[in-house]
């Protein structure tokens, strides 16, 4: 069916790629003029451009001359000139959409066209890439291109000072990695002053392994924290406890949803080592919450896969690219309970001051766009989330690597005996090997295997990937075994050493496939670059998580029954199928499991922005009064309209009114019962209003003026702050049990976002009363600072979230509160004339 539609309507790919061809041809046309240009001629032009587009012209009219001034100056300066389909791929970037480019295509060089072409609108251009050596190395590199033709080039690393920063976010183009852009948006809105700020609004990005980024990262939030202390004998007692547990009889474990859970005789175990009557009893809530912490830690968390032990630390392992994540930790107690069960010191549990995910931090971009070897495949998430379309652009030279069926082994025994003989061979004869495994204690195994084999090799895993660059470049050597961990050495090109071409190139051994199809993909690619010879193949067993997953009983079993040993690989198209059809339902899952996540990020999205501006309109205005007093005025009439909500004027609280504008807002010899009795509510507020207006000159009469702008900026900054940090802990609270209103038929998702907004605003109400209050009755010192609310932040990409310091205090609709009662908000008011309104 889907070749017939193919015949009648064509291919969209190819499609788009005939347009991009017509634009390459306008810009190849123009290189017998260019050439004959001065080096100074060739400088003029950007100069030229810059006005043209200050005097109307789009960047879209520039597009043509633009690239023909790159492709000039790339020949001149870096001795390199782009091919027709890096221009294509150039074209498709500055479109805002992803142009996949295979391993060794050149997507660094196509990636200046578009930079350069959107600097000149001089709102600075972000080139975004996955570490600190690529973007200092193609800073570097591209800068010079760049100079050459008139622009700057800044380099954002995470060492730098705040000036440092600021000089690099200032020139035209700035290149960093995803992380420190994101936590530099995060530190802005949290600066005191606006002088302390690095970052200019967010224009324009080309992200570099841009499926890297945008997918596989695209739920890790970053989070700015402050530590606080938390006992850390519970998380001790839970893990002795764990310890002598037995599986089966005290515990299950599902392989599948990695889910830990105790079983009755689990459970009678538990109350009998705390001395507790019942565990799931309510006191016992944190209790509970600690064993299964420890449980999970010790059932599903594998040490050299999921985690190494580093210096006494416990440090993630990511399983997409088998890169440790420093400073990054699991949330919910997790973390504290790996460090127990590996007997090192408990770390301090923090709580979260900022946070933004990638996916909202990325979107924020007036443009975006993307290079990668392999998108294809999560074409659909990338449309629906950042609006972008996937371009596979051809390659330069055809791709003449051989990609064999996979051979799959009944046992891994087997198969890593088939490995490593296979390396053998290709070793003996010269050719070089890489290997790619999915975990650490993989490439380790397969290490110690070959080290019996007398194969010499060289490791690239989580453990060393400082050597990461160096080890890559030089695994197509002749005579190179390099095994490497996934997708470890993403961004740097493995060129073929003298002969091997003629050996057959670079072989290429899978010993698993990822439960993603891209993953396997990029590893295909490392071997074939531009027109090279190359082999790939993939090593599977029945006993691969994969497999096991998706249900290789069936196939093992008839595996004995043909009486097939160890020696023996099927190779079988049928069974590849079924691997790649596991490998899209798994992705399936991936991408619904991330648009849910977006779904409830976005609320907090939208609040995050509202509180943001709020902040900056706060920083950079000259004179606040007019903010705080729409402030008190919202406060007064929330106040008035709460003590005379009765139809009936007799049921009216004037008194409890009076006590409240008493401690609250003004003195005693300020306001009384004759200013408010026989008025209605609106000429309440605007008797109370006046007599603040009144307060307020007088208190302005006391200070300076800049004294008196200080205090009310640094009220307003330190109000904001908390209440914010609070509700950041409440929105995390409530996200967390949300699910569990399913049960009740009520949309967790709908629910969320109902519950969310009413917490949002009583934040905005509760921020309005606290600057009310403090700047009507607060004393103001001379020497006011402003402050930051928690000092000793730490920048953390956490793993889901980051981990909570206080105790919590989960949000629950307060339904059986009386409406007479006293609210249980604490304000002394009646439940119906403040929350029960």
């Amino acid at each position: 069916m889907r070749g017939l539609l193919k015949k009648v309507f064509g291919d969209g790919n190819q499609r788009q790629l005939s347009r991009l061809q017509k634009v390459v041809d306008e810009i190849e046309a123009l290189e017998p003029e260019f050439e004959k240009l001065t080096d100074d001629g060739l400088r003029a032009k950007t100069e030229e451009l810059k006005k043209r587009y200050q005097d109307g012209e789009s960047l879209d009219d520039l597009m043509v001359e633009a690239y023909a001034v790159v492709r000039e100056g790339a020949k001149r300066v870096l001795n390199m000139r782009p091919f027709p389909v890096q221009i294509q791929g150039a074209v498709a970037m500055h479109e805002g959409n992803i142009a996949e480019m295979k391993t060794g295509e050149g997507k660094t060089l196509a990636s200046t066209m578009p930079a350069y072409l959107n600097a000149l609108t001089g709102k600075g251009v972000h080139v975004i890439t996955v570490n600190d050596y690529l973007a200092e190395r193609d800073s570097r590199e591209m800068g010079q291109l760049y100079e050459f033709l008139g622009l700057t080039v800044g380099f954002n690393a995470n060492s730098m000072t705040k000036e440092q920063k600021r000089e690099a976010y200032l020139a035209d183009i700035t290149y960093g990695t995803n992380n420190e852009y994101g936590f530099d948006y995060l530190r802005d809105n949290m600066v005191l002053y606006k002088e302390q700020m690095v970052q200019r609004p967010l224009h324009f990005a080309i992200i570099d392994e841009v499926d890297s980024i945008l997918i596989d990262e695209a739920r890790t939030p970053l989070i700015i924290s402050g530590s606080a202390s938390k006992s850390a004998s519970l998380y001790q007692h839970a893990n002795s406890f764990v310890r002598t547990l037995k599986d089966e009889d005290d515990y299950t474990y599902d392989v599948k949803s990695k889910g830990v859970q105790l079983t009755e005789e689990g459970i009678n175990k538990a109350e009998r080592f705390f001395g507790i009557e019942n565990l799931y009893d309510l006191n016992n809530v944190t209790l509970t919450h600690h064993i299964n912490q420890a449980l999970k830690a010790h059932v599903s968390m594998q040490r050299d896969t999921d985690y190494v032990v580093e210096e006494d630390q416990v440090v993630i392992v990511d399983q997409f690219t088998g890169r440790l994540m420093k400073g990054r930790r699991y949330s919910d107690g997790l973390h504290q309970a790996i460090e127990a069960k590996e007997g090192l010191q408990i770390q301090n549990e923090s709580m979260t001051l900022a946070s933004i995910t990638f996916q909202n931090f990325f979107r924020m971009y007036e443009k975006l766009a993307g290079m990668t070897g392999t998108a294809k495949t999560e074409e659909e998430e990338f449309r629906n989330i950042y609006n972008m379309d996937v371009i596979a652009i051809p390659t330069n030279r055809p791709i003449v690597r051989d990609d064999k069926a996979d051979l799959i082994y009944k046992s891994m025994e087997g198969k890593f005996r088939a490995v490593v003989e296979e390396i053998k061979t290709r070793y003996q004869k010269g050719q070089p090997v890489l290997v790619g495994t999915v975990a650490v204690e993989t490439s380790e195994l397969i290490s110690q295997l070959l080290k019996k084999a007398g194969v010499k090799h060289n490791v690239l895993n989580a453990k060393n990937h400082y050597r990461e660059a160096e080890i890559i470049e030089n695994a197509g050597q002749p005579g190179a075994v390099t095994i490497a961990t996934n997708m470890a050495g993403r961004g740097t090109d493995i060129k073929l050493g003298e002969g091997v071409k003629e050996l057959g190139g670079l072989a290429v051994i899978g010993t698993e496939r990822h439960e993603s199809r891209r993953i396997d993909n990029q590893l295909r690619g490392r071997s074939g670059r531009q027109g090279d010879p190359g082999v790939t193949q993939f090593y599977l067993s029945m006993e691969d998580e994969l497999m096991r997953r998706f249900g290789s009983d069936n196939m093992k079993a008839m595996m004995e029954r043909l009486g097939m040993d160890d020696t023996q690989p099927i190779e079988s198209k049928m069974v590849s199928r079924a691997v790649e059809s596991a490998q899209k339902r798994v992705e399936g899952n991936n991408f619904d499991a991330r648009k849910t996540v977006l779904s409830y990020d976005d609320v907090l999205r939208q609040q995050r922005e509202v509180i943001y501006k709020q902040r900056f309109d706060v920083i950079d205005s000259d004179n606040l009064r007019e903010i705080i007093e729409k402030m008190i005025q919202s406060t007064v009439e929330n106040t008035v309209h709460s003590f005379t909500a009765d139809d009936d004027e007799q049921e009216w609280n004037i008194t409890g009114l009076l006590e409240y504008l008493h401690a609250n807002l003004l003195d005693a010899d300020q306001i009384g019962e004759a200013d408010l009795k026989g008025k209605d509510p609106q000429e309440m507020i605007d008797s109370i209003m006046e007599k603040i207006k009144v307060k307020y000159d007088q208190k302005e009469e006391e200070l300076t003026p800049e004294q008196m702008r200080e205090f009310e900026k640094v009220i307003v900054l330190r109000t904001v702050d908390t209440k914010w940090m609070d509700h950041i802990d409440q929105m995390d609270q409530l996200r967390q049990g949300i699910h569990l209103r399913a049960y009740g038929q009520n949309d967790p998702l709908r629910e969320y976002q109902m519950e969310g907004f009413a917490m949002f605003e009583q934040m905005i109400e509760s921020i309005n009363e606290d600057v009310a209050r403090y700047v009507m009755k607060a004393q103001i010192r001379e020497n006011l600072q402003r402050e930051e609310v928690v000092k000793d932040t730490q920048a953390v990409s956490g793993d889901q979230a980051s981990e909570k310091k206080k105790v919590k205090r989960p949000y629950v609709k307060a339904e059986s509160v009386g409406r007479n009662e006293p609210c249980p908000c604490g304000s002394g008011k009646k439940y119906k004339h403040c929350h029960g309104r």
